[in-house]
């Protein structure tokens, strides 16, 4: 059966494959000539050939639908875990004749899932047909496939031609956000040692919503920063620019991704560092991400990048920064004793461990053991010493 499938699809890949009907057709055209040269009757003769004939424009036909098309994939936007990516296709006719009776398949990377396919009526001259489809997402990741498979037997649909033609994708699945409404794990880093930081924080809630320019809108902008009485004035939207806080505080959230995490910890501990991130970035705080192997980074497309494709037991490429508290996300309780003075931890760990690491650590670093039987988000909500 292997060997049989094999044939068939080197066949519809590179020339045509008869399809039921077709070796039915040849069958009956072959008896039709056997019996011709047995009675020598003409007439059998002249229904063999017609038969013959009929079968080789039926398979040259298909190939020559598949010619002069050409595929185009649009830019696939980024979402989160279990949103639906939107696949958009563009399958352009370049004749001057329609095609007809098409099956196009997009051959999707197998974390995916199973190909996507469609069928097409018809496409007329020197036109293009759009095929956009959704995608639910189970996992986080950076998605790669290029192959677009056009199917078609028309019009006889004795023999089956498929052709394939190279349209790059990429997909970007962040991992999932949660909607933080605080955090002490952000809130409180570093108040322990520096006094400083509680005066720029004072001056920050004094500042932060006093508006030190206007400007124009731009695409993006939120429509709450929009100043009305000053843009129905000029007649175009003008957006207020706020003072920012621009203190010496900074906040670093580390992802400890070396080996023993257990799999489903290591996505809780994925999905915590994007949530802390996103919250301190809300908190118009100087947030910067760390992981073994890209280093520091920040800029919300970047750090997100980095999580989607993070995993356990990535190479140490990039010292641990040292000179400032952290946030730390770790499944060793060892790594904890090492921590700038000042910093926080988030530990994935057993039960056991929970009691002997309050102890050890208490006085020096405050932070949470994750229960795995409790909300998540409710856990990065609160601070337990």
């Amino acid at each position: 059966m292997r060997l049989r499938a094999r044939i068939t699809d080197w066949l519809e890949t590179y020339w045509v494959n008869p399809a039921y009907a077709g070796w039915l057709l040849g069958a009956i055209a072959i008896c039709f000539f056997g019996a011709a040269t047995n009675t020598m009757a003409g007439w059998l003769y002249v229904i063999s050939g017609i038969i013959f004939a009929l079968l080789g424009v039926a398979a040259f036909l298909p190939a020559r639908a598949l010619r002069q098309i050409q595929i185009r994939r649009r830019a696939i936007s980024p979402v989160s875990v279990g949103d639906q990516l939107t696949i958009e296709l563009e399958i352009e006719n370049q004749t001057l004749k329609p095609k007809t009776l098409l099956q196009i398949q997009d051959i999707l990377q197998s974390e995916l899932g199973k190909p996507m396919q469609t069928a097409v009526e018809i496409i007329e001259p020197q036109s293009i047909h759009q095929w956009v489809y959704y995608l639910p997402t189970q996992q986080r990741g950076i998605f790669h496939w290029h192959e677009v498979r056009l199917r078609t037997a028309t019009p006889l649909g004795l023999f089956w031609c498929r052709r394939s033609w190279h349209a790059q994708a990429k997909a970007i699945v962040y991992p999932t956000v949660l909607p933080l409404t605080s955090c002490p794990l952000v809130d409180e880093i570093g108040t322990e040692d520096s006094l400083e930081i509680s005066g720029n924080r004072r001056s920050h809630s004094a500042t932060e919503d006093l508006t030190k320019a206007l400007r124009n809108y731009r695409v993006g902008d939120p429509t709450s920063l929009i100043h009305w009485r000053t843009s129905a004035r000029q007649g175009e939207l003008m957006v207020r620019e706020l003072e920012v806080f621009t203190g010496s505080q900074e906040v670093i959230i580390c992802l400890d991704s070396s080996p023993g995490w257990h799999p489903q910890d290591f996505e809780a501990a994925i999905i915590a560092a994007a949530s802390i991130y996103i919250y301190a970035c809300r908190r118009n705080l100087n947030v910067k991400l760390w992981t073994p192997r890209t280093g520091l980074l920040h800029r919300n497309q970047l750090v997100l990048e980095a999580l989607a494709v993070a995993c356990a037991g990535e190479e140490l490429s990039a010292a641990v920064p040292s000179h400032q508290p952290l946030i730390w996300l770790t499944q060793n309780s060892v790594s904890i004793h090492s921590l700038p003075m000042g910093s926080r931890w988030v530990l994935w760990s057993s039960t056991k461990l929970k009691n002997e690491l309050a102890t050890s650590v208490k006085g020096n670093h405050a932070g949470i053991t994750i229960n795995v039987a409790r909300s998540l988000q409710s856990q990065l909500q609160q601070l337990r010493q």
